[in-house]
């Protein structure tokens, strides 16, 4: 067995990268947002629940503690959903699509830009409504979170990534 290093020359060539997408879920608040919206949310549940409290109406004062239980599991839940992403590279030889969900379940899927096949369903009055990838039997729906116009224009970037790639490296 040798210790000698490798050639140079025979070196394997990474291969060019055409698109790099990282699409997910929109949030209205980020946590700066959700951490003062709450606290205005506690600081208003309190001041109510005051006089009841003071005239001795426990189950209110309960009923708007538990308001704000539920609440905070909805905010728990919503941030942990922003977690969730989608991500698409594309170079001339491979397409790898991965999703994490929320859970953090990782799926992946790898296409052939010379034989994957980007197609769309668009309704007439609501915008495009599936991205899906396919290539012979396999398929997969891309951005199901996004809304309308972002499906759009976001199938308009990838068809456009994928007749590069299909063009091939320029030497």
């Amino acid at each position: 067995m040798s210790n000698e290093s490798p050639n140079p020359a025979m070196s394997t060539v990474v291969d060019a990268l055409v698109f790099r997408a990282k699409l997910s879920p929109h949030r209205s608040l980020g946590p700066k947002g959700h951490f003062i919206l709450f606290s205005a949310i506690i600081l208003f549940t309190t001041l109510i629940s005051i006089p009841f409290y003071l005239l001795r109406a426990l189950p209110v004062v309960g009923f708007l503690g538990l308001d704000v239980v539920l609440l905070w599991i909805a905010f728990r839940v919503s941030n942990n959903r922003a977690k969730a992403y989608e991500e698409i590279v594309l170079t001339h030889i491979e397409l790898m699509f991965r999703r994490m969900s929320w859970r953090g379940r990782l799926s992946e899927w790898r296409f052939n830009p010379l034989w994957v096949k980007l197609s769309s369903e668009e309704h007439q009055e609501f915008g495009m409504q599936r991205i899906v990838l396919a290539e012979g039997k396999r398929s997969v729906e891309m951005g199901a979170f996004l809304g309308p116009e972002e499906k759009a224009d976001f199938a308009t970037a990838m068809k456009q990534a994928l007749a590069t790639a299909r063009r091939g490296r320029n030497f």
